[in-house]
């Protein structure tokens, strides 16, 4: 039987950026993780996963939950780093 850990294990995207995909669309991890994989692929779907994230960060910044603000943006940082393709403007 494939787990959630084989899944996101063969996703593009790490378990950080999979939960932030989750906590944005309020479903569950290993929905989220086909979510992702299916956007990566997708023409500017690294651009809505960046958004995600920043969506996230906004709500968590309204909810004055910085910590997991913060959390969130080193996640943005690193899924930046990973995928410059999702940069605004790009392609």
């Amino acid at each position: 039987m494939i787990t959630l850990d084989d899944i996101e294990d063969m996703n593009c995207l790490d378990r950080d950026q999979i939960a932030a995909i989750a906590e944005h669309e309020h479903i569950g991890e290993m929905q989220a993780a086909l979510l992702a994989e299916y956007l990566m692929h997708m023409p500017k779907g690294p651009q809505k996963v960046q958004q995600m994230i920043c969506d996230d960060m906004r709500v968590a910044m309204h909810r004055d939950d910085v910590m997991h603000a913060k959390d969130l943006f080193r996640t943005l940082q690193h899924f930046m780093k990973e995928h410059p393709e999702a940069a605004r403007g790009s392609m």
